[in-house]
């Protein structure tokens, strides 16, 4: 392939490195990081699977515009132009993340990210693919997937992390609350109102919890008194600032939300007061979030996770109702922490990072990148021929035999997986009391951008090396168990709940192998259903279908486990990887297909 004298010069090592790392970036932020980022930031998991799972739209319709970008002017154009957009709209980003309407705002400039993302995955994929000689594009081709993989390690691991330092280091420091259950202490707890409201405390501003330590006791309460005391406390903490307007609030009264007695007894309960000790000396919100560390898991939190104070309501606190199971019948405690970093800052400083970053592989590139003389837009007079060429490319695809099978498998060979890459980080960082693992944001980072990064590779690495041996048709049921079963994992954790950072660590690994090891033939397949005539452009409407088949699952996969629970979730989700299992069966696959063949991405 001829290239000019200037391009001759360049070397690949500055080039390909940079420019697919530059690639996996921002579809790691928006994909991935925006998942995390919105759970942190209070957002419900029907919110952030729903809203997240539509920016898949621009990888999904990237077929129908690819061909734009080899029209419009140069690919080396389209890949800069890209970079400073996404710089741009990661600058937007860190703006709107303190503002009252973040949410709706950011996601905003994540529809800008995905946009201008798939932009530059077919602008660099074209640059690759004339930039460099087919004999430079096979020696490079494992560089450019080992970059586009660090990339992911480095935002899912590396940026979660880095934003986990900063919520730890800054804020109000972390406070516990010991939670005793034993026998002689009092039988029945109800608000009291000399604490629902705090007095300013001498020395350092920090989170204020009355009492320093709990005690209920054993035993069990009537369904009267408890669903009565729980219906208090709940409109106490979503009516606060009113209730507590109250000229006199020893005389509050809550009979009108009594219960009716039903069912069996209940456990006894116990009641925390959680504020502040002091006004906050700026308008930031002070976010609190409140949940089970460690102990004895038969004692609950019942009541949110996640308070908020501000500036004139400090002084105001929420109440956190604590329960023990009624059949616990030995002494025992556990304890609840209450955490305060500053996420906003967190999230701002950490998109800041990046947004920087690009700024600098806009330059970089800018200088850098060569201009190979096969680097051109279309010729006008050329346009009638592209438009009928353009048609055919979809008509050929279309008409290939048995091509509603194909389709139908590229949509629900992930059915299952879909969903539960939305779910799995929330589930992660929840709270024990929803359902999830609690564990911070610097943990999550580690175990899914390293550890889980990591092994997901070597899986993936295995599956092509197995596939090249015996072939796709030999291994693909294998690989599709070994991407299926291990979601057994998630059912476990849900479970069991532990708190056991090293045995969540590696499990989430041997589920990431699987996956890795198991996604590999889904992309040999469909290599499979691109080969032929315009293989390029066949192969890029067979990824617009996999998008497609991670988006819409991914769409109700947050009311979906909202409503009936992460663990009942987990089991569905088994449940629905049987249906690519199914149509395994009916696929056709030539039995020599990956045999001795170099496998791209």
């Amino acid at each position: 392939m001829s290239k000019s004298p200037e391009s001759k010069r360049r070397s690949p090592w500055l080039l390909i490195p940079t420019l697919y790392f530059a690639e996996g970036v921002p579809y790691t932020v928006v994909m991935l990081i925006a998942v995390v980022f919105y759970k942190r930031m209070g957002i419900s998991n029907t919110e952030i699977a729903l809203y997240t799972s539509w920016l898949y739209l621009p990888w999904v319709l990237k077929p129908f515009w690819s061909p734009l970008i080899d029209i419009v002017r140069t690919k080396r154009f389209w890949i800069v132009a890209m970079q400073l957009l996404i710089g741009a709209g990661l600058g937007g980003v860190v703006l709107t993340i303190p503002m009252p309407g973040f949410f709706q705002l950011t996601l905003g400039f994540f529809w800008l990210l995905a946009f201008s993302s798939a932009t530059h995955d077919i602008a660099a994929d074209g640059f690759y693919m004339i930039g460099l000689s087919q004999h430079d594009q096979a020696w490079w081709v494992g560089i450019r997937s080992t970059f586009y993989r660090l990339a992911i390690i480095a935002g899912q691991g590396g940026l979660i992390i880095f934003a986990g330092m900063i919520e730890s280091n800054t804020g109000l420091a972390d406070l516990d609350l010991t939670v005793i259950a034993g026998k002689d202490y009092q039988i029945e707890h109800q608000i009291d109102p000399s604490q629902l409201r705090f007095e300013s405390e001498a020395g350092e501003h920090q989170i204020s919890i009355h009492p320093n330590t709990l005690d209920i006791a054993l035993g069990s309460q009537s369904n009267l008194s408890y669903d009565s005391l729980l219906a208090m406390v709940n409109y106490w903490n979503m009516n606060r600032l009113t209730l507590s307007d109250s000229a006199d609030l020893r005389t509050l009264a809550f009979t009108d939300h009594e219960a009716p007695e039903n069912g069996k007894p209940v456990g006894n309960t116990g009641i925390a007061y959680i504020g502040l000790s002091s006004q906050p000396q700026t308008d930031e919100p002070v976010v609190v979030n409140f949940g089970h560390e460690s102990g004895d898991k038969s004692i609950r939190l019942l009541t949110d996770t996640r308070f908020v104070f501000h500036k004139d309501d400090w002084n105001i606190p929420f109440l956190a109702l604590i329960q023990l199971h009624p059949n616990l019948k030995t002494e025992t405690a556990a304890t609840f922490r209450s955490r305060s970093g500053n996420i906003t800052l967190a999230w701002s400083l950490s998109f800041l990072v990046i947004s920087g970053m690009f700024v600098f592989f806009f330059l970089f590139h800018y200088f850098v990148l060569p201009k190979p003389d096969s680097d051109k837009g279309m010729e006008l007079e050329n346009m009638t021929v592209f438009a009928k060429n353009y048609i055919q490319t979809f008509v050929s695809f279309f008409t290939k035999e048995k091509i509603g099978l194909a389709i139908t498998f590229i949509l629900l060979y992930r059915f299952g997986e879909a969903q539960l890459v939305k779910i799995a980080p929330l589930f992660m960082i929840d709270s024990i009391e929803a359902g999830g693992l609690a564990l911070t944001t610097q943990e999550y980072g580690f175990i899914y951008g390293t550890l889980g990064a990591v092994m997901l590779t070597l899986g993936g690495i295995l599956g092509g090396f197995v596939s090249a041996r015996q072939g796709l048709k030999f291994w693909i049921l294998w690989m599709a168990l070994a991407m299926k079963l291990p979601d057994v994992v998630y059912v476990y954790l849900s479970y069991v709940q532990p708190d056991n950072f090293y045995m969540i660590a590696t499990m989430v690994g041997i589920e990431q192998f699987g996956y890795g090891f198991g996604f590999t033939a889904y992309m040999l397949y469909m290599i499979t259903v691109a080969e032929g005539e315009h293989k390029t452009a066949h192969y890029a409407i067979c990824t617009g279908f996999m998008a497609l088949g991670m988006m819409i699952p991914g769409m109700f996969s947050g009311w979906l486990q909202e409503t009936i629970g992460y663990q009942s979730f987990f089991i569905w989700v088994l449940i629905a990887t049987i249906p690519g299992l199914v149509l395994l069966k009916f696929i056709p696959i030539d039995p020599k297909f990956g045999r001795k063949t170099s496998i791209s991405e």
